[in-house]
């Protein structure tokens, strides 16, 4: 039930701020929610032993987010900046706290920033990012947890199954390749069908990928703020994987 409540709160924020808020108080909801994501990757971050990457992480994701040029730039002075900054440490564990550092940037603030130029594009290409991955967890979850028998990667997340990936990869295809139909209807069908294919299918990897950030940091979920659901970074997981996805299919083709 808690999940669902808390589902049915921000849901209509998120509708709100894809559609109807200008675009300011836009990119503050969407600077607001990366924030709060990154700060949940620094806990989970520092779980690994080399320190939590701190204050620069914030700096380095607010200019790569709001950066109005080619963002080639800001993510060459963060990691320079990342490489000086791991000197601090021991010389056993410079690379890896400056590698964890220039991660959480590009993980959590690169893949937000897709985001505007989906809503650049069209809000309804934002908002297909989106539902494509609502639906599909919800597939995945009544779906695996009544009929998975085989687990995907038990060490990392036990309760995943092939037969819940399935359901969510056809889930998403019905409705939300059914969204973007009707919302984009220059797009071919079968292109549709293949871009929500991958991107739900790059979303489970980004779910599984946090999994294993969490399974190694020794902590079972990125945040409490979301009763139900965890985190921040635990409900957006599947999104920050996804949206690069379809930002490329806008680009290449």
């Amino acid at each position: 039930m808690k999940r669902v409540l808390t589902a049915a709160a921000l849901i209509p924020i998120a509708v709100y701020a894809v559609f109807w808020a200008g675009q300011w108080v836009f990119l503050a909801i969407l600077g607001a929610v990366a924030c709060l994501c990154y700060r949940e990757y620094d806990g989970i971050a520092a779980g690994f032993g080399f320190g939590a990457p701190g204050p620069l992480g914030y700096v380095f994701g607010v200019w790569l987010l709001l950066w109005p040029g080619d963002v080639g730039l800001p993510v060459t002075v963060a990691a320079l900046i990342a490489l000086g900054w791991g000197l601090r440490a021991r010389l056993g564990e410079s690379l890896p706290r400056a590698g964890l550092l220039l991660m959480g940037v590009v993980y959590v603030f690169g893949s937000w920033r897709c985001a505007i130029f989906l809503r650049q594009q069209s809000q309804h290409w934002l908002m297909y990012g989106l539902v494509l991955n609502w639906v599909g967890d919800m597939g995945a979850y009544y779906v695996g947890r009544r009929f998975g028998r085989h687990k995907i990667a038990p060490q990392v997340s036990p309760n995943k199954s092939w037969e819940g990936a399935a359901a969510s990869v056809v889930t998403s295809v019905l409705l939300a390749g059914g969204y973007l139909l009707r919302a984009a209807p220059q797009v071919p069908w079968w292109h549709a069908v293949l871009l929500t294919a991958a991107a739900n299918a790059a979303g489970q990897l980004g779910d599984l990928a946090e999994s294993a950030m969490k399974r190694g940091a020794g902590v079972k979920d990125s945040g409490a703020m979301l009763p139900g659901h965890g985190g921040f970074l635990d409900r957006v997981d599947s999104t920050l994987f996804a949206l690069p996805v379809i930002y490329a299919y806008l680009k290449l083709v």
